[in-house]
């Protein structure tokens, strides 16, 4: 058993996914047929993006600013590079930081979900502006009215508190009553002579 372990010791590490993927691509490659052929080409490409669409050198002359608005399907007069910080930008264009909760609902769309047709440049930020995050559209009520309405109910009703604090005002109550002469055995009352009349009685009996 010993010299078993010793022996697995002394193997070369190996990448059994490695192994089992170039064995798959060869024997694909020894395959006969152009389509089969053509299938690796196509799945490395597929890979990741491709080079058109990734950011390219910030532009600095009117011609590369054309070149770059026809890269994204922007319009030369629309087209804003982020500024040139150092940050990686590139000549990526700087939409508007508009959330698609602003875009048409009922417009037909190549993607319902997301609002957005198919070739249209995305927000740099673009998770952060899909319909299930920021909202930017406009409120009913602008910030300034819903900034009065707040504060002028929140200031009403401390000085409303203030006021009552000062000025303390409590519902009229009578005495409370009670049944047999107000108790009046029960407190302690002479049996042999009737018992007076309570005020709420007199008044009531008024």
């Amino acid at each position: 058993m010993r010299t078993y372990i010793q022996w697995v010791g002394r193997q070369p590490l190996v990448n059994m996914a490695g192994v089992g993927f170039r064995g798959f691509a060869r024997a694909l490659c020894k395959a006969n047929g152009s389509g089969v052929r053509a299938l690796l080409p196509g799945c490395r490409a597929a890979s990741g993006v491709t080079k058109d669409s990734l950011p390219g050198r910030f532009p600095e002359t009117p011609e590369e600013r054309a070149a770059a608005a026809k890269k994204y399907n922007i319009r030369v007069e629309d087209y804003e590079p982020y500024p040139d910080k150092g940050e990686g930008y590139g000549d990526y264009p700087k939409l508007p930081d508009r959330s698609h909760h602003e875009r048409d609902p009922w417009y037909s769309w190549d993607h319902p979900d997301l609002r957005r047709n198919w070739g249209e440049p995305i927000h740099w930020n673009f998770d952060m502006l899909i319909r299930n995050r920021v909202d930017t559209s406009p409120s009913p009520v602008s910030w300034s009215t819903m900034c009065k309405q707040l504060f002028g109910f929140v200031g009403f009703m401390l000085f409303m508190f203030y006021v009552g604090e000062k000025l303390p005002s409590y519902q009229p109550v009578a005495p409370k009553q009670y049944p047999f002469n107000d108790l009046y055995l029960e407190k302690g009352g002479d049996p042999e002579k009737q018992p007076e009349e309570s005020g709420c009685a007199r008044q009531l009996t008024s």
